[in-house]
């Protein structure tokens, strides 16, 4: 069984945010394949269901993003899940806007939500899926950056951008991560580049 967590913060004012981009994913993806995230435990919103013959717990952490991981661990335990089953969706400031890619260890980037994960795992051995939200303009400091909603023209190309990070997270169970890098990290148009 894969845990499939997107990271966020909880409640409206959040809700459109760039930090936020990981629970959108994953609220697309439960959408896509009828799953409801509707249980309240471990102080996070899951729900379970299947991608194809794979069952998945799908959820999204309510205890702010510096402490996501407590939570997670918590679900990882109670589904009796390892931690190479868990898939993580995150922001990333790094990557231009829009654009995912695939990451199996290393640090944190200087994302709160993963160091906290990594920190109460006890490791870093499980899938991320990041999801580019640009640098901030100059003068905006990156912590406000990602607690503002996203700007018009993000808002523009966000429906294809939810809809691909789950349609590549469809593939990962489904045919490998190696396969969903090919389809969506390596030949995916930047919307940097877009007009």
């Amino acid at each position: 069984m894969k845990v499939i967590v997107g990271l966020g913060n909880p409640g409206p004012r959040y809700q459109w945010t760039r930090h936020n981009i990981g629970f959108l994913v994953v609220d697309r993806l439960a959408k896509n394949h009828n799953i409801l995230i509707s249980t309240k435990r471990f102080q996070t919103l899951y729900g379970t269901g299947w991608i194809d013959s794979h069952k998945v717990v799908v959820a999204k952490p309510m205890t702010f993003m510096n402490q996501s991981g407590e939570s997670v661990r918590k679900v990882v335990n109670f589904f009796h899940a390892d931690m190479g089953d868990l898939i993580v969706i995150h922001d990333d400031l790094d990557l231009s806007f829009g654009r995912p890619r695939f990451k199996r260890r290393g640090g944190d980037g200087g994302h709160q939500g993963v160091r906290s994960i990594i920190e109460t795992m006890g490791g870093n051995n499980f899938l991320r899926l990041k999801v580019g939200i640009g640098r901030p303009p100059q003068g905006m400091e990156p912590a406000e950056y990602v607690l503002n909603s996203f700007d018009e023209a993000q808002r523009s190309h966000l429906d294809r951008i939810l809809a691909q990070a789950a349609e590549a997270l469809a593939v990962v169970l489904l045919e490998g991560v190696e396969r969903a890098m090919n389809l969506y990290q390596k030949k995916i148009t930047l919307l940097s580049q877009s007009p």
